[in-house]
Parts: structure tokens; C-alpha cells; sequence
């Protein structure tokens, strides 16, 4: 008997050593075929279940489809979005796509209340969000397309927001059938998108009709620079109401560049030649002007009344400025009404375009004008 026969005798046969150790093995995902399986049913009739199908040929008795559910729900199973995306079925899906970045970001930040709207009217229809971020060009810039593939189909359709938005790519997918609602107006060439705006020249005509009011016959109207449909709407406001008042405009007329402070001996400019209220088109520039205003040893609102065509951040330094405010949390939920309409239509429905109307805010930065002594 040699040695190693006399050991296997000595400690017995291997199998009583115990059961070797088991790795951890992961579950893996329910399948529909294991639902099939416990249903007793076909792998086809879970399908037309599962994927809310309707057949002409097959007719599945309701006792069956509720056998299918119950199944699938005590497996857990959830349906792939990706694969129902590309089998061209709907998946209670809605993304959400930014030409800017937005984080990190705080609860004041210009696109929460959008947000608000967007999530809480995106639960109230019964569909999940999901958030893009997609590609960075090489200016820093956001593009849907990456390496000419649209990302966003993953979801059924998409509610898209930003200032810098791409013309290029709104009209891409408004060509490729894909289902999107725009937050803010857009002129896109080669026909009409769906969209979701604020009434910016009715609630520009209604700041300037207040300063009318308070006895300002000479308004500086700071305008933005750099053209855009928003800032269109805020000068045509403007303008409409300048026609009916009949207030001069030579030498009252300042352009502001994008992310720049107005120049310091502009408004010195601007008081020299009488001025005794400021419009700005954004009140970040408003809060600006107040701070060299001040500066100056100007009184705001006594000596110059200070507007912008705006609401400022709730954690702004002048939470009381004279506006409007952009109604942000309902023009998100409208834009979700919007998308799942387009989602649920078993037509191609026309593009749609609604404006919401803005709330006049006389803030505490405006006043009756003094008169000269």
C-alpha cells in the first residue's frame, strides 16, 4: 500500500471534506422566456404582453395577460429600454437635454424652476426622465449628434433648454421625425419646431409703460449685443411701446456685450444726457448698473430708477428689482404636455408654438422722477 493510499484511507473519500467553497455568482436579469416558462404561455404571447402589443391573429384571453403580469412583476422583470427603442416601441421615457451645463447648480439657479415643471408634470403622465449630456465640441459647446449617431433616441422624445442652442441640430431632428419640444423661441431654417416661449415683448412693454407712469421721459435702454429670438422680442417690446409714448432714443441706446459690465463712463454718458431710468435687457447687468450707480452718488431709486426685462436670482443682492418674472416652472410643464402629446399621437401632429404671459414685478428699485427745482 503505497503512502498516498494510505492518506485517501486515513481522512476518508473527498467528499466528506465538505463541499468546496462557492464564489458568489450574480443573479441574472429576468428574462421573458423565463416568464414564458412560469406562465405556461408561448415566448410570444409574454411579448405582445409585456410590450402592450396588439395582434390580429393572436388574441390573448385576459386571464392570460393577467397571469403574464403577475409573473413578471413576482420575477421583477423590467422591459430593456434600449431594446424597446430600437424594436420602435415606446418606453415611458422623456429626456432632458441642455446646451449648456448646468451643475453643479443651487436652488436659485435660472434652470430649476424649469426643472420643477419638467419632473413633476413628466410623473403626473407616467413617464420616467432621463437625463443627456451628449458631446463637447471642440469650442466648448454641446452637440446632440456624437459621430453623427442621435443619442437622445434612447428616451421617446426630448425636452430640450439652453441659451447657446444649436440651429443645426434643432433642424436634424425635426428632419429625422424624432419627437422634441424646445424651451425658449427658435427660428430654424426649413420649417417650424414645437416650442415653449415667454411673452417678452408684451412684458417689456409693460416695464416701460411703468416708468412712463412714474414721469421718466428719458429711459437709457441697455440692449443686448449679441442678436438672439429672446432679445428680439424683448427690443420689439421696446420699440412698440417707445412709438407710443413718443420718448426720445438718440443717445439713450446702449448695447451690452455678453458676459461684459456696462462701461462706467457710459452711464456717466447716459445721466449727462438726462436720463433718469435705466432698462436692461438681463438683471445681472440691472444689479450691475445699481452697484456704479451707487458708486457715483447716485440714489436709486430717488436721483435714477433702475429696471431690467427680468427676474433676478432669488439670492441675488437686489431681490426687489423692478421686472417681470419668467414664468420657468409652467413653461417646463407645458413643454412635457407638449412632448407627450407629440409621443402619444398615432399622426404626425403640426409643430406646435405656445407663449405664456409674464408677471409684472414693481420692485422696490423704481419710483416717481423728481422734479427738477
Amino acid at each position: 500500500m503505497g503512502p498516498r493510499l494510505r492518506d485517501r484511507l486515513r481522512t476518508g473519500p473527498s467528499q466528506n471534506r465538505g463541499p468546496p467553497p462557492v464564489k458568489d455568482v450574480p443573479r441574472r436579469r429576468p428574462r421573458q422566456s423565463d416568464i414564458a416558462r412560469l406562465a405556461g404561455v408561448s415566448q410570444a404571447t409574454v411579448s405582445i404582453v409585456i410590450n402592450e402589443r396588439h395582434s390580429d391573429t393572436v388574441r390573448i384571453p385576459p386571464e392570460t395577460r393577467r397571469r403574464v403580469l403577475e409573473v413578471a412583476r413576482s420575477l421583477g422583470y423590467v422591459p430593456d429600454p434600449v431594446a424597446r427603442s430600437l424594436a420602435g416601441r415606446a418606453n415611458r421615457l422623456i429626456g432632458v437635454y441642455t446646451f449648456e451645463s448646468m451643475f453643479p447648480m443651487d436652488h436659485h439657479d435660472f434652470y430649476h424652476p424649469f426643472l420643477v415643471g419638467i419632473e413633476a408634470t413628466a410623473e403626473e403622465l407616467g413617464y420616467d426622465m432621463l437625463m443627456f449630456t451628449s458631446a463637447t465640441r471642440s469650442d466648448g459647446g454641446r452637440a446632440i449628434y456624437r459621430d453623427g449617431v442621435n443619442r437622445l433616441r434612447l428616451a421617446d422624445g426630448c425636452v430640450l433648454l439652453g441659451k447657446e442652442t444649436d440651429r443645426a441640430d434643432l433642424a436634424r431632428l425635426r428632419d429625422e421625425g424624432f419627437c422634441f419640444t424646445l424651451i425658449g423661441r427658435r427660428d430654424v431654417p426649413g420649417g417650424g419646431i414645437t416650442y415653449v416661449t415667454a411673452d417678452y415683448a408684451a412684458a417689456t412693454e409693460r416695464v416701460v409703460d411703468h416708468l412712463v407712469a412714474l414721469g421718466h421721459e428719458r429711459i437709457a435702454y441697455l440692449t443686448a449685443a449679441e442678436p438672439s429670438e429672446p432679445s428680439a422680442d424683448r427690443d420689439a417690446g421696446f420699440w412698440a411701446a417707445q412709438a407710443r409714448h413718443g420718448f426720445p432714443t438718440d443717445g439713450f441706446i446702449l448695447p451690452i456685450h455678453k458676459d461684459s459690465d456696462p462701461p462706467v463712463e457710459d452711464i456717466k454718458r447716459l445721466l449727462t444726457a438726462g436720463a433718469t431710468a435705466v432698462l436692461s435687457h438681463e438683471s445681472v447687468v440691472a444689479m450691475r448698473v445699481i452697484d456704479i450707480l451707487t458708486g457715483l452718488g447716485v440714489d436709486v431709486p430717488g436721483d435714477c430708477s433702475v429696471a431690467a426685462l427680468n427676474d433676478p436670482p432669488d439670492a441675488a443682492p437686489h431681490p426687489e428689482l423692478t421686472g417681470f418674472v419668467i414664468p420657468r416652472r409652467e413653461m417646463g410643464a407645458r413643454a412635457v404636455q407638449l412632448l407627450a402629446q407629440q409621443i402619444e399621437s398615432p399622426l404626425d401632429i403640426d409643430p406646435q408654438s405656445v407663449t405664456l404671459p409674464c408677471a409684472f414685478l414693481a420692485g422696490a428699485t423704481s419710483a416717481q422722477r423728481r422734479k427738477e427745482s
